[in-house]
């Protein structure tokens, strides 16, 4: 059943078969797609699997040798046709987006806004690619001259959190490189990223340069494993979790792929004594609850200096008491619906599990109404053998913890496996450049909710990932290997 505010003007947009060789291309066989808001199905898309993968691979690697050699000129405007035509398209976009993942249309609108701001970049990147001239030190007439050259063809795979966020950035930047490309949508929001390459098509883009495989959750794994082991395939962009990031480096080995893997965070949100508590807490739930927490980039751990964190918490609480859950497609709605199911299940097991823990909730911590809705959720007290404090949560969910020293706050921030993102709040200029220098995380932000950018590199470290994307020359580089020609110029 489809909301009735659901309301498409190109219905074209809204597909239901893959995308091979710029056609739709009909599997067979089908999958359901929910609707997060109601629990309900509200469209069904071909499930595709290995055979398919194999097609969407060959038109990629029959349409390379054209787009490589396309000039970077060329390249670059069919990028800014494909960035207009997205922004034109933005209130459908927008619509596909909240009915796929549940977020608020307000927010799948910014959503939209955000995607663009890569297309635009990356437009610019097509011609800035660029190459070197070396004078070898011990030969005089010696010299080297180095160039940028497409890796080749490429699989994209993409989460469903950010799905035209995501989808656009890596499609951008392959785009910019002269890579063609697979792309395997999650298979909670395949229809955005169909409505992308179907816009694709209409800004230029030659046949067999964008393909996009709709797996279901059964043929997910196998046409996962087929984009990473198939030789034709040169470098694979994952985002998504570190073990099934950590499932995908080993199954590209075999090939020795290039690989670019944005992947989880347990990032720490520190707000000192002296920082400015109100904008701190206003951005703490703008960065936290944005699409019902499911955001790699949210902060996971909120750390409080103790002086003020009763005065945080406070505050906290009684923003978070202000906003307006339910459908996303609602009338003044601010925040959606988790994504799956299981999403809300778990967000239910970690409460739970603070609770044991001796853990206090504030405020929420249940499920509501129909679909997959969690309440905004506010505790304290929790232990560092909680889940809430040692996993990712993906979920709604502000867990505060006390702390009084900055060595003791930084020493529990970079306490863990990974390292994506920390933000901190303070007034003290000194303190925040001590802070941006030993926090151990790809980005570190601060006095700020906004941890990256189209012009920014964004990528973790340890296993937060491999690799960069999006910033000036940073992602378009992933994308590329250098080649390197000698001569000997007569003296």
């Amino acid at each position: 059943m489809v909301h009735p505010n659901f309301k498409i003007q190109d219905a074209a947009l809204n597909a239901t078969k893959g995308w091979i060789n710029d056609e739709a291309y009909e599997s067979g066989s089908t999958f359901d797609v929910e609707d997060p808001g109601s629990g309900e199905v509200w469209t069904s898309v071909a499930e595709m699997g290995a055979v398919d993968a194999e097609k969407a691979i060959t038109a990629a690697t029959n349409a390379f040798p054209g787009w490589s050699n396309t000039g970077a000129r060329t390249r670059a405007r069919t990028i800014l046709e494909l960035d207009r035509l997205v922004r034109e398209n933005k209130e459908d976009l927008a619509m596909l987006i909240t009915m796929e993942t549940g977020k608020a249309l307000a927010e799948a609108r910014a959503e939209v806004d955000y995607a663009t701001t890569y297309s635009w970049v990356m437009a610019g990147e097509a011609e800035r690619i660029q190459g070197d001239t070396i004078k070898a030190n011990d030969n005089p007439s010696l010299r080297f001259f180095t160039q940028r050259v497409p890796v080749g063809p490429v699989a994209l795979l993409c989460p469903w959190n950010f799905p035209v966020v995501i989808a656009l950035r890596k499609i951008a930047t392959a785009l910019a490189a002269g890579c063609t490309m697979v792309i395997k949508p999650s298979p909670e929001t395949p229809v955005s990223t169909l409505a992308l390459a179907i816009l694709a098509k209409r800004a230029g883009v030659p046949a067999g340069v964008i393909n996009v495989v709709t797996a279901s959750n059964a043929t997910t794994p196998e046409v996962g494993k087929i984009l990473c082991t198939d030789k034709r395939i040169k470098k694979v962009s994952f985002t998504g979790s570190t073990n099934v990031g950590k499932l995908l480096m080993g199954h590209a080995a075999g090939t020795l792929k290039k690989l670019t893997l944005e992947l989880g965070g347990n990032g720490g949100w520190v707000v000192f004594s002296d920082a400015d508590l109100n904008a701190a807490a206003d951005a703490l739930l703008a960065n936290k609850l944005r699409h019902a927490g499911q955001v790699c980039v949210c902060a996971n751990r909120v750390f409080v200096q103790k002086p003020v964190i009763d005065e945080f918490t406070k505050l906290v609480q009684e923003k978070m008491a202000k906003l307006k859950w339910g459908h996303g497609l609602d009338e003044g709605v601010t925040n959606g619906a988790v994504t799956v199911d299981r999403g809300a299940a778990r967000a239910e097991e970690l409460v739970a599990d603070a609770q044991k823990h001796g853990a206090k909730v504030l405020t929420g911590g249940k499920r509501f109404g129909t679909g997959f809705h969690f309440e905004p959720t506010l505790i304290v007290g929790a232990p560092q053998d909680a889940r809430v404090y040692k996993e990712e949560m993906f979920a709604p969910i502000v867990s505060i913890y006390p702390f009084e020293s900055e060595d003791e706050v930084i020493a529990l921030c970079n306490d863990t496996d990974m390292g994506l993102t920390n933000y901190v709040w303070t007034r003290d200029i000194s303190r925040a450049w001590r802070a941006y220098e030993r926090l151990q995380s790809g980005t570190v932000a601060i006095n700020t909710a906004n941890a990256n950018t189209a012009e920014s590199p964004f990528g973790g470290i340890r296993e937060s990932g491999v690799g960069k994307e999006g910033g000036f020359g940073y992602g378009v580089n992933e994308f590329t290997v250098v080649k390197t020609a000698a001569l000997t110029v007569d003296q």
